[in-house]
């Protein structure tokens, strides 16, 4: 049996699997909605992730985790290692792009910029409180302007005259796009608009104060949005490389980790009847009252965390 490793990377809009082999490639991969359900989004990418694997010539023998979601199902699956975003993206990138100095970041609800310098980070910001130059704020205003959000790239490089959208925040940019619709903007030049109000949100937010230099890599679900591609290279002047594997370089980074981790826990697939359930204590011990999260298979706890103190460990284990 030939030894393989997998990495996932779960966040609140999409979750991602990558499977690797022993020289790091990827064998198989997946993505999916994670529908507000982590755990069961989990499930159904596990499931399809089997099907692309033959079981009969592959073994997992590590699994790794990353994403908003990386401590639960990491529990759930006995992950070797579990990391948090940033490091994850990185060693993906850098595992196909060594030269990368630069990692822009979008995803449907958060964004992250990621500096680095010969491979290593030294310097990165994250973006989670406003939704203006995130995927979900895209994909909302695509449905607000009758299109789909797969049409909005194509349609953004008809532009001739790309439409100034405010960009401060959601609710700015949507007025603001209501109100050029209403005194006659195309609708192509609207888009265009939107795409570059995207950007000059990332960078005057999660870009602010950074030394953006190139090679840059771009990554992300909005990275397939040849429409944001275009502004970013208008904006920063410099060439904007993104991977036919862009939306996967995070569970490919955790994929990595596993393997080098050397920690090796058999992985079988056979999840699909577990029944998993995660439960919030909250513990009276001392002042700090703790909400204590608990995970459960099969009704009993196989792990738990959230106490900042020895009686709440006590009291979520008795």
């Amino acid at each position: 049996m030939q030894k393989c490793y997998l990495g996932i990377d779960i966040g609140s809009i999409s979750t991602k699997g990558v499977i690797i082999d022993e020289k790091n490639r990827i064998i198989a991969s997946e993505y999916l909605y994670t529908e507000g359900s982590p755990i069961n989004a989990v499930k159904r990418l596990i499931a399809k992730l089997k099907e692309q694997l033959n079981l009969n010539y592959y073994q997992v023998v590590s699994v790794g985790t990353t994403g908003s979601a990386r401590k639960l199902i990491g529990t759930i699956l006995n992950a070797s290692i579990i990391k948090n975003e940033i490091t994850a993206h990185a060693i993906g990138t850098t595992s196909i792009y060594p030269d990368v100095r630069t990692i822009f970041e979008i995803g449907g609800q958060d964004s992250k910029i990621i500096i680095l310098e010969n491979g290593i980070v030294t310097d990165y910001a994250m973006n989670t409180l406003c939704a203006a130059g995130t995927g979900s704020f895209l994909s909302s205003q695509a449905k607000r302007l009758g299109i789909e959000v797969e049409e909005f790239g194509p349609i953004a490089l008809t532009s001739k005259n790309p439409t100034n959208i405010a960009a401060r925040c959601t609710v700015f940019a949507e007025s603001d796009l209501v109100h050029k619709a209403q005194i006659g903007h195309k609708k192509e030049d609207i888009i265009a608009g939107l795409c570059k109000a995207v950007v000059t949100n990332y960078l005057n937010n999660v870009g602010k104060g950074k030394r953006i230099k190139a090679p840059i890599v771009f990554q992300g679900g909005v990275s397939k949005n040849i429409g944001v591609i275009k502004a970013f290279e208008d904006v920063t002047g410099q060439t904007i490389t993104v991977d036919k594997n862009s939306h996967l370089m995070g569970a490919l980074g955790v994929a990595i980790l596993a393997h080098k981790s050397q920690i090796e826990r058999p992985f079988t697939f056979d999840i699909e009847d577990i029944n998993f359930e995660t439960k919030g204590i909250e513990c009276h011990g001392c002042a700090n009252n703790c909400e204590i999260i608990c995970v459960s298979r099969n009704n009993q706890i196989i792990d738990s965390w959230g106490n900042r103190c020895e009686r709440g460990k006590i009291m979520e284990h008795n």
